[in-house]
């Protein structure tokens, strides 16, 4: 016997449901789902049926459904386990039984009504996600996205984030209420859009119209700089260096200290699409640069964060899993004591000393935090000074 029976159904009010899963809905006694979903499927329950809604948080859904020893029959829309509730009850529920009845998810009618070979479209959802669900996936290039929104992350704010990124080479494919007697389908251009609201529930597909040219390692001449600072960057080899030594692959959350042009923490984004990054620094100007450098080099998601680094409260900022240290106002041991406190164990700090006495403050502060040295390399672009790169990690 299962304990939960989950029915996926299509958004209208004539529901054809096969032999087998009226059978479903006649011999049992419990069902649970939103007041829609009874009302499409309340000709097909028996006559001592008891409704639970479902009910955001789902928490309170779920204790009751503990209190019940009965198999429970949940009503879905489109495909449960398709980002639906038949992962969220899997999860809740790891010992229970479970059988799935699906239809088509939204995402597979919106391909039929287009005739879109969905087998090859890479998915993500923002509903109630963060943006690099999508960010990951336009970074990546990939020439066929299906999105899943939410009221917030709609077609219009999804489009003018894209547009305002440099990714202007897509075209959308959305639809809304989808298998429904209001369905409504449509190609648009980005640009309209922005100016069109849709009803919900709705999702769409991006379909790429032209590839954007990436490439490892950006000449330092082709970034936004600071007016009359053109030796105040990262240089390539020390830049991508330093990122090898990150060890990005595995990474969640990069912290770039110093950031100024924004070099590292753009090319860290562009190489692991994946990853968060936090960017601090104090010049104002470097604001807008990095605005600028984000949108040349279409890499959305990363977050700037302006002022004296000292004075900003690290409390309420995601912990990292890697830094790099791009600048430290000559306060290099007071500034790695505040970043080994938030640190994860295990994390990795990246640092390039540009001098004997900076080299030296670094294995310093690192000897006093117990911080291993584990790989370090010296490295020097044309006739600029030697750099030693430094991989240090937190001990547990």
């Amino acid at each position: 016997m299962f304990n939960f029976y989950i029915i996926g159904i299509p958004d209208r009010m004539e529901v054809n449901l096969s032999d087998e899963v009226k059978q479903v809905l006649q011999n049992h006694h419990y069902f649970s789902g939103g007041k829609r979903h009874r009302n499409l499927v309340a000709s097909y329950l028996p006559e001592n049926a008891k409704w639970i809604d479902v009910v955001i948080p789902l928490e309170g859904t779920f204790l009751v459904y503990e209190q019940i020893d009965e198999p429970i029959v949940v009503i879905a829309s489109g495909d449960p386990l398709f980002f639906g509730i038949g992962n969220t009850i899997k999860c809740r529920f790891p010992d229970t039984k479970i059988k799935v009845y699906p239809y088509f998810n939204s995402l597979q009618l919106l391909a039929h009504e287009f005739q879109l070979a969905y087998g090859e479209m890479t998915i993500c959802t923002l509903t109630g996600r963060d943006w690099v669900n999508l960010d990951q996936e336009l970074i990546r290039g990939k020439k066929c996205i299906g999105v899943l929104t939410d009221k917030r992350k709609t077609p219009a704010t999804i489009a003018a984030r894209m547009l305002d990124a440099g990714f202007g080479n897509y075209k959308m494919i959305v639809g809304s209420k989808l298998g429904g007697e209001e369905q409504y389908c449509t190609e648009i251009s980005l640009q309209d859009v922005v100016e069109k609201d849709f009803a919900h529930p709705n999702c769409l597909v991006l379909i790429q119209e032209r590839e954007i040219k990436r490439t490892l390692g950006i000449h330092e001449a082709d970034f936004h700089i600071l007016e009359g600072r053109p030796k105040m960057i990262t240089k390539r080899s020390i830049r991508l260096n330093s990122i090898s030594f990150l060890e990005l692959n595995d990474a969640k959350h990069l912290w770039d200290v110093g950031y100024c042009t924004g070099s590292v923490s753009i090319e860290a984004k562009q190489f692991a699409p994946h990853l968060q990054v936090t960017a601090f620094e104090r010049r104002e100007e470097s604001k807008e640069l990095l605005k600028l450098n984000q949108r040349k080099f279409c890499v959305p998601g990363i977050e700037g964060i302006h002022g004296d680094f000292f004075n900003v409260d690290l409390s309420a900022i995601k912990s990292p899993d890697r830094i790099f240290i791009g600048g430290h106002g000559g306060k290099l041991n007071e500034m790695m004591h505040r970043l080994h406190a938030v640190l994860h164990d295990d994390g990795i700090l990246v640092f390039n000393a540009v001098s004997e006495a900076t080299k030296q403050d670094f294995l310093q502060a690192a000897k006093e935090l117990q911080m291993k040295i584990t790989d370090q390399m010296i490295i020097q672009q044309d006739n600029h000074n030697p750099i030693v790169i430094f991989q240090a990690k937190k001990r547990n």
